[in-house]
C-alpha cells in the first residue's frame, strides 16, 4: 500500500486518504447500528417493515442528492470547509435521533417516524458531502492506481460495517430457547451515538492539511466541460448499472441481517453473520489492485454480477446456519468490489469529468438505494408476508396487521405492525416491563395503554399464532431476497455487454489528461 513508486498529488497523501477512509467508516457505522436497532424501534414505535424500509431509504436519498449536488460545488468552495460541515451536520443527526422518544410521546407512531427520518436524512447529508469529496481526493493523490486506492478507501464501508454490527451483536438482548427474553438489549439510544467516535477521529486526521485541486480543475476544466460528460451514452450505461449496484448492495445491507437473523432463528446469529461478511468485505478491498491487473476493472465486476446473483439465490432457500454462512460468503464476494470500482471507471474513463462524473455515479447509486432499494425490500418483506399469513390464518392476519395500508410506486399492500409482533415474539414479556415502570413513575402512554388493551385479547391465541407469524415473516424475508438476486443478474449481463465493447475498440483503457500539481490550503 506504499506510495513510493507512484507519484502522489500530496506529500500527506497517506493520512488524507486514513482521514476519507474514517469518514466513510463513520458512515458504515451508523450504517450498520441502525440496521442492528431496527427491531427496537419496530417494537418501540410500531413501525412496519415498509415503514422502517423508508426511514432507513431516506437516509439514503439524502446521502445521494447531496453527493450529487456538492460535487458541483466542490473544488470552488474547498474540500476542508466541506469536510467540516460534515462534522457538524453529524453530531445535529445524533441530537435529533435522540430525541424520537420525545416526539413518540407527544405525537404518536407519525412524529417518532418524521424524527426518524429527518435524522436520518441530516445523517445521510453529512455523509454524502463527505463521499463527494473523499472520492475525487483519492482518485487525485493516486491517479495511477485508482481502482486499487478507490478501494482501499471504501473499505472503510464494510470495516464500520464491521464494528457496527459486532456492537450491536454485544448489545442485543438475549433470549433462551423459548423466546423468553434473558437480558434486555442496550439502549438503541447509546448504540446510535456509536459513530460518533470515527467522526471525531476524520475530524483530527484532517486538522491542518492541504489538499489537492482535481485533476479536471487543475487542467482548466470548467463546470459547463464537467457536466458535458454525463450525456455520454457510455456515462448513461454506467450510471444505470449503478443505480443497480446501490439497490443490491446497500438496499439488501438494510435488511439482510434480519432477514438471516429470522432464518436462523437468532437475531445475534444474524448479526454476527453480517460481520462476518463485512470483515471479508474488508480485507478483499485490499486486492483490487492485483487482481485487476489480471482481469481488467470489468472483468471483475463481471465476476462480481455473477456471484451477487448466485449468493442471494442461495440465501433465499437456505435453511441452516451453515448454509447461511456459505450462501453469505458467495454474497459478499459479489458484492466486495461493486461500488469503488464502479467509481474507479468512470474516473479512468471520464477523467475531464472530474469530482462532478464520480460524484454523479455516487449520487445515482445512493438515491437507488434509498427511493428503491430499502423501501422496495421492506415492501416486498410486507407483501408476502402479509399475503402468506392471511391466507394460512385470516384470524391471526386480522390480529397482526398493521393499522394503515403501504404503497409503493403504485402497489399497495397492508403489513404487519412491528409493535404487535414484538409483543408476541416475547410473550408480552418487554410490554409488562414498561408497564410495570409507567405505574412506578405514575405515569400514562396511550401507545402502551392500546398495545395493553389489544394484548388482552390476542395473548389468548398467541401459542397458535406465533409459529405462523414466524413463518409468514420468514417467508417474506425469503421470497425479498429472491427477487432482489435477479438485479445483480442483469448487472452481469451489462457487464459482460461493455466487455465485448471495449474488445472492439482495442481494449479497456485509462484516459489521461495533461495536468501539473498544485495545492490550495484549508
Amino acid at each position: 500500500m506504499s506510495d513510493t513508486s507512484e507519484n502522489t498529488a500530496s506529500p500527506h497523501a497517506q493520512r488524507l486518504l486514513w482521514a476519507g477512509f474514517m469518514a466513510i467508516l463513520a458512515a458504515g457505522v451508523g450504517f450498520s447500528v441502525r440496521g442492528g436497532v431496527l427491531g427496537q424501534w419496530a417494537e418501540q414505535f410500531g413501525f412496519t417493515m415498509t415503514d422502517l424500509g423508508t426511514i432507513t431509504g431516506g437516509g439514503l436519498t439524502g446521502f445521494g442528492l447531496v453527493i450529487i449536488v456538492t460535487s458541483l460545488v466542490a473544488d470552488k468552495i474547498g474540500y476542508g470547509k466541506l469536510m467540516g460541515a460534515a462534522f457538524v451536520l453529524h453530531f445535529i443527526s445524533a441530537l435529533l435521533t435522540l430525541a424520537t422518544p420525545a416526539f413518540f410521546a407527544s405525537g404518536g407512531t407519525d412524529a417518532a417516524y418524521w424524527c426518524l427520518f429527518v435524522a436520518m436524512f441530516i445523517f445521510a447529508i453529512g455523509n454524502g458531502i463527505a463521499e463527494a469529496v473523499v472520492n475525487p481526493l483519492t482518485a487525485t493523490l493516486f491517479p495511477n492506481q485508482q481502482t486499487h486506492y478507490l478501494n482501499i478507501l471504501h473499505a472503510g464501508w464494510p470495516a464500520g460495517l464491521v464494528l457496527g454490527s459486532v456492537a450491536s451483536a454485544f448489545m442485543a438482548a438475549r433470549v433462551d430457547a423459548s423466546g423468553a427474553v434473558i437480558s434486555a438489549a442496550v439502549s438503541w439510544q447509546i448504540q446510535m451515538l456509536l459513530f460518533l467516535i470515527p467522526v471525531v477521529a476524520y475530524g483530527v486526521l484532517l486538522l491542518g492539511q492541504k489538499f489537492p485541486r482535481s485533476e479536471a480543475a487543475v487542467a482548466g476544466v470548467t463546470l459547463k466541460q464537467m457536466l458535458k460528460t454525463i450525456f455520454v451514452p457510455l456515462m448513461f450505461v454506467l450510471l444505470l448499472i449503478h443505480a443497480m449496484v446501490g439497490y443490491v448492495e446497500l438496499g439488501t445491507d438494510s435488511w439482510i441481517s434480519k432477514i438471516t437473523g429470522s432464518i436462523m432463528a437468532s437475531p445475534t446469529k444474524g448479526l454476527v453473520l453480517f460481520s462476518y461478511t463485512s470483515l471479508l468485505m474488508f480485507i478483499l478491498r485490499f486486492f483490487a489492485g492485483p487482481i485487476v491487473k489480471k482481469i481488467s476493472p470489468l472483468g471483475l465486476l463481471l465476476v462480481s454480477g455473477i456471484l451477487g446473483f448466485i449468493g442471494l439465490q442461495m440465501l433465499s432457500v437456505a435453511t441452516s446456519v451453515a448454509l447461511c454462512v456459505v450462501a453469505a460468503t458467495v454474497y459478499a464476494l459479489g458484492k466486495t468490489f461493486l461500488w469503488p470500482t464502479m467509481l474507479a471507471v468512470v474516473s479512468e474513463r471520464f477523467p475531464s469529468g472530474g469530482a462532478v462524473a464520480i460524484g454523479m455515479v455516487g449520487g445515482v447509486g445512493m438515491l437507488a438505494a434509498g427511493i428503491l432499494g430499502g423501501p422496495a425490500i421492506g415492501f416486498k418483506q410486507d407483501k408476502f408476508a402479509s399475503q402468506s399469513l392471511e391466507e394460512k390464518a385470516p384470524a391471526a392476519f386480522e390480529r397482526y396487521k398493521a393499522g394503515n395500508e403501504n404503497s409503493f410506486f403504485g402497489f399497495s399492500t397492508v403489513g404487519l405492525d412491528g409493535a404487535k409482533v414484538g409483543v408476541l415474539e416475547n410473550g408480552g414479556a418487554e410490554l409488562a416491563r414498561a408497564g410495570e415502570l409507567l405505574l412506578q413513575e405514575n405515569k400514562t402512554d396511550k401507545n402502551h395503554a392500546a398495545l395493553a388493551s389489544w394484548w388482552v385479547d390476542a395473548y389468548l391465541h398467541a401459542s397458535e399464532d406465533k409459529p405462523v407469524v414466524q413463518e409468514a415473516g420468514l417467508y417474506g424475508g425469503r421470497m425479498a431476497l429472491k427477487l432482489t438476486s435477479f438485479v445483480p443478474a442483469l448487472m452481469a449481463v451489462l457487464y459482460l455487454i461493455l466487455i465485448l465493447y471495449f474488445k472492439a475498440k482495442g481494449g479497456y483503457k485509462q484516459i489521461k489528461i495533461q495536468r501539473e500539481p498544485q495545492q490550495t490550503s484549508l
